[in-house]
């Protein structure tokens, strides 16, 4: 079960354009930057590209969880974004990525940080809840499901 502060409707995104895995990452770090005073987004977007040079987070079947730890946070922060159309993200699968959550967790967090990471590459592995991230049209019903 994921914590239910983990991601809140502001920090959701549906129906994105983005040309690339760049512009995706971009637009998760403006999502959650907001998570503390030190997190700026593009002090966020360079954590979340430098976990990526260590080896793309694409889950596989246009799923993508980029993550990074951060000074400054006491608690894991989640932000979600929907594309529009997938964006090749070095996926194991090759696939494009089209759902991408992102998570920032304290500098501190350990265990808690692979609990997190493996409660949602789980939930993001059943195809019912990938169909239903897609068919989604709004924010709210995009929370309720990621929540459910």
């Amino acid at each position: 079960m994921l914590p239910l502060t983990l991601i809140t409707e502001p920090r959701i995104r549906c129906r994105v354009e983005v040309t690339s895995k760049k512009r995706l990452l971009e637009s998760l770090a403006e999502l959650l930057a907001p998570a503390g005073p030190q997190c700026s987004p593009s002090a966020v977007f360079d954590l979340l590209n430098e976990r990526e040079r260590l080896g793309s987070t694409g889950l596989g079947e246009g799923v993508a969880l980029p993550h990074a730890r951060i000074a400054g946070i006491d608690d894991s922060v989640g932000a979600f974004v929907q594309l529009e159309q997938g964006v090749s993200f070095d996926a194991p699968d090759d696939r494009p990525v089209d759902l991408a959550f992102g998570l920032l967790v304290p500098e501190a967090a350990t265990e808690a940080h692979l609990g997190l990471l493996a409660g949602l590459a789980e939930r993001f592995n059943d195809p019912r809840l990938r169909a239903a991230l897609r068919e989604a049209h709004d924010a709210s019903t995009l929370l309720a499901l990621l929540q459910r």
